[in-house]
């Protein structure tokens, strides 16, 4: 089968021909049907020296993954062959406190996990090909009826990630409340909608690009603003200058930090979700009083689930722009220049062939 393989830190990928895994025990080998393309996958490709992971390349990428159960290994019977599927990224040893809860994005025993800290695309062979081996069926969710795979694939990332960030702040954004968002990109443009179908905030959106501002709006953004050295006076002129209760930064930079800052509100949340590797510096007069500052690392199966729940209803739309597996190179060269509309994904087959 056909593989876009990341072989070493600093590299291009490349796409090349592997054998089609075969699944053992307890394992499960899904047809893709898409694969995201994200902007930390970029990260990987260009920013990592050797040691700094647990886990090195080669490995296929894609960690955004949907499809269908192609065949199953011995002892598996919760998921049937030719089963719509979407897959949870983050694959932990399943048997300590946090997976046990199903929070196997910090899972406490990586030692024990199938790749320390990582998954599918992150140290293990990811999605950007024709074929997936899963290691295990819990890592799999039924799609709901009406969703197809194409539109379920970067939901497992791009919509799980905010989501998770949201849920987080639930108490926080009730009516009369303000959540404001730096980027909207990938990640930025569904955590715009989650905002809109599961709290009643009052949602700003923040981003350079115009026509990423333009989609803000489309997604449902109550104000749109570009950064600058009036961003944060608007902000507080937009609320009443409390200034946000919810502060979602989704690039992560050394400017969107200094500006969310600067703009919450006093016991606000200022979540950092973007790896632009920014800092904010944390002191008694650094943030507003009782703020909090956290980052957040994906999310779990559950929280997957009720993604994809408001997906089959229509009230979460990933905007997404198709490159075919030959074409997975350029899809991430776009999203290194910054001219993908949404979510970038990778279809490794124009229809299903069981």
């Amino acid at each position: 089968m056909r593989a876009l393989r990341l072989n070493s830190w600093k590299s291009e990928p490349v796409l090349e021909d592997v054998p089609i895994p075969e699944p053992g025990p307890g394992e499960v080998l899904v047809q893709v049907s898409a694969a995201g393309a994200c902007h930390s996958d970029l990260h990987l490709m260009h920013d990592f020296e050797a040691g700094a992971l647990p886990w090195a390349p080669p490995f296929t990428l894609g960690h955004e993954n949907a499809g269908w159960v192609h065949t199953l290994g011995e002892g598996v019977d919760s998921v049937e062959p030719g089963q719509p599927v979407a897959v949870v990224g983050a694959w932990g040893c399943g048997a300590c406190a946090h997976c046990r809860d199903g929070i196997e994005t910090y899972c406490e025993r990586p030692d024990r996990a199938p790749v320390p800290g990582g998954g599918g695309g992150l140290g293990l062979d990811g999605g950007m090909a024709e074929y997936l081996l899963v290691p295990a069926a819990r890592h799999l969710v039924p799609l709901p009826d009406g969703l197809d795979p194409v539109d379920a694939a970067p939901l497992t990332d791009a919509g799980l990630t905010p989501y998770h960030a949201v849920r987080r702040s639930n108490a926080k954004l009730g009516p009369g409340s303000t959540a404001l968002v730096f980027g909207v990109g990938g990640l930025g443009h569904l955590g715009i909608q989650i905002l809109r179908a599961t709290t009643a905030a009052r949602v700003i959106a923040v981003d350079p690009r115009e026509s990423s501002r333009d989609l803000a709006k489309t997604c449902g953004a109550d104000l749109v603003l570009a950064p600058g050295d009036d961003l944060v006076e608007h902000v507080r002129e937009a609320t009443a200058g409390h200034g946000a209760d919810v502060v979602l930064d989704f690039v992560g930079s050394d400017e969107t930090l200094a500006a969310g800052a600067a703009s919450a509100r006093q016991l606000g949340d200022i979540t950092i979700v973007g790896i632009a590797g920014g800092t904010l510096p944390v002191s008694f007069f650094g943030v507003p009083y009782e703020a909090s500052v956290q980052t957040t690392y994906w999310g779990n199966r559950r929280e997957l689930v009720e993604v994809l729940d408001l997906a089959s209803r229509g009230l979460l739309h990933t905007e997404t722009t198709l490159y075919t597996l030959e074409d997975a190179g350029q899809a991430y060269r776009d999203l290194a220049h910054g001219t993908v509309r949404g979510r970038a994904v990778v279809v490794p087959h124009d229809s299903y062939q069981p």
